[in-house]
């Protein structure tokens, strides 16, 4: 199967199938935050502007890698920019690996930035794709073709595992990142797809020099659960279904490490989830499903600008009811409890 039919095929089942976590949850609902009968400030003050990779957003939120690299994902990736544009988030594209099987999709990856002139923009490439020295004028090309703000690397041992057509040797892929790192004219973000990543896996990123994790943790979407659907080894996929770390627990793993922002993504499900994900240490949050559904199979913007809104205001609400004016505040250490494990 080409890479162009396995990403349709991706986005097809995330669709129209129960992918999601069944028995892990991302860990949100074991914290709550401390509330303030007495904010002193108005609702108005509540400021959840913040600023990534030298981009103004209007909340700390970003529309995770999906699409792009197969027929039917410009139109798609055109209403995830033209939201993204308007309502000032970030936006990831989906894997760029396409692009080196051929020039046939170029174009939905290009038409983001033609779209969204004033956000931040991320590309991404796989693990595997960044052993080989010579893939990085490739990587450079995948930069320049959607004027990227990042390159993200994402890291998805089991997912690969899972694959009929998967790759599974995931040796030399640190020092592959070290010298992307090296190289590449703007920051690496290293993420993983919905397992977490680890307290040590993050010390030897930051080793190689990474300043951003995305720690992309367990409860959120299973992409077990999307390649069982795919046929791939059923019999571990129901095993590992729920494999992975916690999200708000990566988040708690990954903030001990000195030098490394995090990105929180894996069961961001609301404005509240977000906010938590900030207090907890990250700097931006990232969702992907919620939105591909909001945007829904034709692709019209108006249920994505829809759930953004909702999220924001909630998210701002959070900052309101607890005297917070801004998202450093939620940062300060007394607005958030653990209440169970």
């Amino acid at each position: 199967m080409t890479i162009s039919k396995r990403k349709r095929e991706h986005v097809r089942i995330a669709l129209n199938h129960d992918v999601a976590f069944r028995d892990k949850t991302a860990g949100f609902e074991t914290w709550d935050f401390i509330h303030c009968a007495l904010p002193e400030m108005a609702y108005s003050q509540a400021d959840p502007e913040t600023d990534f990779l030298g981009r103004s957003l209007s909340f700390p939120l970003m529309v995770s890698a999906m699409t792009g690299g197969f027929s039917g994902a410009v139109s798609i990736n055109r209403s995830l920019a033209e939201v993204c544009q308007r309502e000032r988030i970030a936006l990831g594209v989906g894997s760029q690996r396409q692009t080196v099987e051929n020039g046939r999709h170029l174009e939905t990856f290009r038409i983001v930035r033609k779209t969204a002139p004033g956000i931040a923009i991320v590309g991404n490439i796989g693990a595997g794709q960044i052993v080989d020295t010579r893939t990085t004028d490739a990587m450079k090309r995948m930069v320049d073709l959607i004027e990227a703000d990042a390159m993200a690397v994402h890291l998805n041992p089991l997912q690969e595992l899972l694959q009929p057509e998967g790759n599974t040797d995931f040796r030399g892929v640190l020092d592959g990142i070290g010298r992307l790192v090296r190289t590449l004219p703007v920051p690496v973000i290293v993420k993983e797809v919905g397992c977490g990543i680890s307290e040590e896996t993050a010390r030897r990123l930051a080793g190689a020099g990474v300043q951003w994790i995305d720690v992309a943790g367990a409860g959120g979407t299973s992409w077990t659960g999307i390649e069982s659907h795919r046929g791939a080894r059923r019999h571990l996929a129901k095993t590992f279904w729920d494999w992975g770390i916690p999200t708000a627990s990566a988040i708690g793993m990954v903030r001990r490490v000195e030098g490394v922002r995090i990105i929180a993504s894996g069961g961001i499900r609301n404005g509240l989830a977000a906010a938590k994900a900030i207090a907890l240490g990250a700097s931006l949050c990232g969702a992907a499903l919620p939105m591909l559904r909001a945007l829904g199979a034709n692709g019209r913007p108006s249920g994505l600008t829809r759930l953004i809104g909702e999220w924001r205001e909630e998210f701002r609400t959070v900052l309101f009811l607890t005297g917070c004016r801004s998202c450093d505040g939620l940062r300060r250490g007394n607005v958030l409890r653990r209440i169970r494990e």
